[in-house]
């Protein structure tokens, strides 16, 4: 039997992908959506100048703003229709996973099933677009307020210009949902997080010239450029040994009868993840730092003294932003693990199909003894999270060439998207790989 899975599993070849018909389809589509995401990164609103607004923008490049552009591709550099990229979406599921944690009538709603569900997701899909219009509110009025030597960004002011700007990158926020649910359908992986991958992955060619470049005329010593790449493949190695641990509770099945036959008495593991939570509470704790200081960023040279202050205190490597981006990741990483595995139900589910766990009596005492495994290990997988995150931003602070590429909530997300969808992919051509088994078994059969 074991052979059989060795030969099942090294046979993910490039033999096995050409047959999979179904599998290159959907390759094939989110390839194809992300081509559109990425060209729809250079078309830029209405109504500003170019040019003046990326000279300002440079000047902002190392603060929050430079995190938000990471995210966006580019698009905030650029202006585009996708500057808000899809942070509006995932800040409206946080507030609705909170609601749903807090109010009873959204938990009731949650239990329902699918069609629970597609109403939660209705609910969120109407936030994003209250929470894509505020920003974009704010961020066309900061526009209207931006100048240089060169001139004032936006050529004609005034509420068309506010309205056209609203509509714009409303509709290029929706356009992304949408985007992003139909990869998740008909593609491979996770459409919001590939598009997130796709903005970074997208700009590591340019930040690797600046790099070099930056170290040909001097202004980047050889030793910090070979210490960084170094760093990065340490940061790499590390974050898929830690994304790939686990802790295996033993469970066991009784022994049944049926009939003459014996069924039952294997012993088999529950694995739970070190990092349940994955990728998400890094990326939920920059959408809700990104959703205030976005209208901040570009309103503080013309705005009042407090929200100066407030740009000051939450930029880039200051104590302010570290203190509440390390808090926020390690709420995530509690609340996110609290959603996705639910120790009661594993304890009912284990207990109704004769399993336990040896030493531990079914029912509520498997519960919590699960509950604190879960805790215990989700304790260390905070911790994980926090250090890759926070550390290189204070290394970034400190060397302010570095490119944001190279930081370690970047390389997370890299990391843990490329796992994820690779193994959707093993898992598409090994289904494909025993429904030709079963076919053959059939024609054998007659």
């Amino acid at each position: 039997m074991a052979s059989a899975a060795n030969q099942m599993t090294s046979g993910l070849n490039l033999g096995a992908f050409g047959k999979a018909t179904e599998l290159k389809k959907r390759l094939w589509f989110t390839l194809g959506a992300l081509v559109i995401y990425r060209l729809g990164t250079y078309i830029p609103i209405p109504g500003i100048d170019q040019q003046v607004f990326k000279d300002i923008f440079s000047q902002q490049a190392g603060g929050i703003l430079g995190m938000f552009n990471m995210f966006a591709g580019g698009a905030v550099e650029r202006m585009t229709i996708f500057a808000l990229n899809i942070m509006p979406y995932i800040s409206a599921a946080i507030i609705m996973q909170l609601l749903t944690a807090v109010v009873p009538s959204l938990e009731a709603l949650k239990k329902e099933g699918d069609a629970g569900r597609k109403k939660i997701n209705q609910y969120t899909r109407y936030g994003t677009v209250v929470l894509a219009a505020v920003q974009a509110y704010g961020i066309a009025v900061g526009l209207e307020g931006m100048s240089s030597s060169a001139g004032a960004v936006v050529g004609s002011s005034g509420m068309f210009f506010r309205f056209s700007t609203v509509i714009t990158l409303v509709g290029g926020t929706i356009f992304l949902m949408w985007l992003g649910e139909q990869i998740t359908a008909r593609g491979v992986g996770n459409g919001i997080s590939l598009i997130i991958f796709a903005g970074i992955v997208a700009s590591v060619p340019a930040a690797l010239a600046s790099i070099f470049e930056l170290g040909r005329k001097g202004s980047l010593p050889a030793g910090i450029i070979i210490a960084l790449l170094l760093g990065a493949i340490f940061v790499i190695a590390f974050v898929v040994f830690m994304e790939r641990a686990q802790r295996r509770i033993i469970v066991q099945y009784p022994k049944r009868q049926q009939g003459n036959r014996m069924f039952g008495g294997e012993s088999t593991h529950l694995p739970l993840k070190l990092n349940t939570a994955g990728v998400i509470p890094p990326i939920f704790a920059s959408s809700l730092l990104l959703m205030p200081i976005t209208v901040a960023g570009f309103s503080a040279q013309g705005g009042p003294e407090w929200l100066t202050t407030m740009t000051a205190f939450l930029g880039r490597g200051q104590p302010g932003f570290l203190i509440l981006y390390v808090g926020l990741i390690a709420f995530f990483a509690f609340f996110y693990t609290a959603i996705v595995f639910n120790p009661k139900d594993t304890a009912d589910n284990l207990k109704k199909y004769g399993g336990f766990v040896p030493g531990i009596r079914p029912g509520e005492n498997t519960a919590n003894y699960l509950d604190y495994v879960l805790t215990r290990i989700t304790t260390v997988g905070a911790l994980y999270l926090c250090v890759v995150c926070a550390l290189p931003e204070v290394l970034i602070a400190q060397l302010p060439s570095i490119p944001f590429y190279f930081g370690g909530t970047s390389l997370l997300i890299v990391v843990s998207v490329t796992m994820d969808t690779t193994a959707q992919i093993q898992s598409h051509l090994l289904a494909h790989q025993y429904e030709g088994l079963v076919r053959k078994a059939r024609l054998k059969g007659r």
